[in-house]
């Protein structure tokens, strides 16, 4: 049997503990296969077992589970025996004990393996705790990492404290440590490995919120301005076509008096095209349109009153 003696995978990724096997009646052995993976302590439960028949290559693999966390990887008809391990987790760190045995009558064959798992560190938690007391108030960080993280207390100005406080493992991977805490101060929990740093400040920095919201503010009003100024337009071209309606209606009006006298039609044609000739410049330009009291139509941008047509 041939195992990997030591692997090593950083938390949260999938790993493959390698086994395989031969033996001299492998070749033409027909019977059971029995595959079982047990951590250190070989009494326990095992982690996976399954059983497979070595009567032909193109039946179907026993050993071949859904996708749980412990999984066979691989055939044990071709002396495949590796373990799959899932979304690797700290707690998974620790031996393993790779078995296989042919029949009852033969002795089991097992080699184990080791299996470290390293972690960045991380910060889990930063919070202020009232002592029994109620007099003094202490500032507790708890951190995990693999290999275990140093904690150090920093200012708001990045210097590390004098006080560090006191710190003491919480868990096989976790680590607590606290400071005294006066009320309005800053203060920085930082955990350091060779893997990396994760520092978090209390109280906690809120720029990045304040901004999101002054630029979510900005946006609103905007977008009410935008709608304030769409109105506006549709509202001035309603008005404009309203006008135009009522002015239209005057000009023919005035213009279609009762059959004029022959001798007066040329005068009354030269002052319909004076009324037309109007019309297109007035709206050319902005005008507005004034009654007069001898019921004429004056335009508010002319300086001199037109004379209306009779």
């Amino acid at each position: 049997m041939v195992v990997s003696p030591e692997v090593t995978v950083s938390i949260g990724e999938d790993i493959v503990l390698s086994c395989a096997f031969t033996h001299p009646r492998q070749q033409d052995y027909s019977g059971i296969i029995n595959v079982k993976w047990f951590p250190r302590n070989s009494n326990a439960e095992p982690l996976f077992s399954c059983s497979v028949t070595n009567d032909s290559m193109n039946g179907p693999n026993h050993c071949l589970s859904p996708p749980l966390r412990f999984s066979l990887h691989g055939d044990p008809r071709r002396g495949e025996l590796s373990l799959l391990i899932r979304t690797v987790q700290l707690t998974d760190d620790d031996a393993y004990i790779c078995s296989v045995q042919l029949d009852s009558r033969w002795n089991s064959i097992q080699k184990s393996t080791e299996l470290h798992v390293t972690a960045k560190p991380q910060i889990l938690s930063l919070r202020v705790l009232e002592t029994p007391s109620g007099s003094d108030r202490m500032l507790q960080c708890e951190v995990e990492g693999d290999p275990q993280p140093k904690i150090v207390w920093l200012s708001d100005s990045r210097r590390q404290l004098e006080n560090q406080g006191w710190t003491f493992e919480s868990g096989p991977y976790r680590q607590i440590s606290s400071v005294p805490y006066l009320e309005e101060e800053v203060l920085i929990c930082r955990a350091e490995s060779k893997l990396g740093e994760a520092e978090r400040m209390f109280p906690a920095d809120n720029s990045l919120v304040i901004a999101l919201t002054v630029c979510g503010l900005i946006l609103l009003l905007l977008l009410l301005l935008s709608a304030g100024v769409i109105v506006y337009c549709r509202t001035k071209r309603g008005a404009a076509t309203e006008i135009e309606l009522h002015y239209s209606t005057i000009t023919r009006s005035t213009l279609a008096p009762s059959e004029p006298a022959a001798g007066s039609r040329k005068r009354h044609e030269d002052s319909a095209q004076h009324f037309e000739k109007e019309e297109v410049v007035l709206w050319v330009f902005p005008f507005r349109r004034v009654p007069h009291s001898d019921g004429c139509l004056t335009n508010s941008c002319f300086k001199k009153k037109q004379n209306c047509a009779r």
